[in-house]
């Protein structure tokens, strides 16, 4: 008879006084050990796997929490930026007027001495133009560059509408954050004539990512206009424009979500807030103000 080793467990009452013997096996004890042990291991890999995921957790807030600060200090460095630039487009533009004021005052009181002044009388060419003016109403090539300084400066509004969106900080429509508008946005319907706010040569005609349909006039004195979100065009590249000439017609082109204009003024390549330009302008009355955002 095969006997099988096994341990005794002597079990008594406490009232009654009797005594039972239990016999365990040496296998079932081994097997209870075996799951207790396996029963710690797995406790152990649990507390090692919550520990891990709260040490990443914790990480991975602290990381956010960076993130967070630097794109605040990315934002505000921007914003820095973008108002240097202004100041900086600003102070070009009045060094402009200044040095323009300080040559045409030159010009009026002349020279210190007279005879440097050379001739006083006008050349042939000079007589021949002016008789070509005064007969065709054409401006002569040679003083055509004069002409277009004096309306140079953009100083009228391209279209007529209700202004929906300022130049400066705003909240992006598509994204819900705060971003930095270059120009002013200007509500009128889809096929309004776009007229050029001051003389200059077209540089830009065509597709220009979130700015849509696009026309860049180039402006005396370094200057720029954008004309964007457009539907259709009225002028090619190198096009010379005059102050009022419809160059294209509004649309919804682009980054847009419902027809508009979209007019922006560079200086040196640095946009600038439209209003010191326009708040002259004679047309300034008839623009209606609606805070809808596009």
């Amino acid at each position: 008879m095969n006997h099988q080793p096994y341990f005794i467990v002597v079990l008594a009452h406490s009232l009654h006084g009797r005594l039972r013997r239990v016999h365990v096996p040496h296998s079932a004890v081994y097997g209870v050990l075996a799951l207790a042990l396996l029963g710690c291991f797995s406790l152990f890999g649990i507390a090692s796997s919550y520990m891990r995921m709260v040490w990443k957790v914790t990480n991975y807030n602290v990381l956010r929490s960076e993130v967070d600060s630097l794109r605040a200090r990315y934002q505000k460095l921007e914003k820095d930026a973008n108002q240097n630039r202004q100041e900086l487009a600003t102070l070009q533009m009045f060094a402009s007027e200044v040095s323009a004021a300080y040559g045409l005052k030159r010009r009026l009181e002349g020279p210190p001495d007279i005879v440097q002044e050379g001739r006083l009388v006008p050349t042939l060419r000079e007589t021949l133009d002016t008789f070509d003016f005064l007969k065709t109403g054409r401006i002569p090539r040679s003083k055509r560059n004069t002409t277009l300084m004096l309306n140079g400066k953009p100083n009228l509004w391209p279209v007529i509408g209700s202004l929906s969106s300022y130049f400066g900080d705003r909240i992006d429509p598509f994204s819900g954050m705060g971003a930095f508008h270059s120009g002013v946005d200007i509500v009128v319907p889809t096929g309004s004539a776009v007229s050029v706010s001051g003389d200059g040569h077209v540089s830009f005609v065509g597709v220009n990512g979130g700015y849509g349909k696009l026309v860049v006039v180039d402006h005396p004195n370094d200057v720029q206009t954008f004309y964007a979100h457009l539907s259709g065009f009225r002028v090619i590249v190198g096009q010379e424009v005059r102050m009022g000439q419809t160059i294209a017609y509004s649309g919804s082109t682009g980054r847009s979500q419902a027809p508009h204009v979209h007019y922006e003024v560079r200086i040196n390549g640095s946009p600038v807030n439209p209003h010191k330009f326009l708040r002259s302008s004679s047309l300034l009355a008839g623009v209606r103000t609606k805070r809808v955002a596009f």
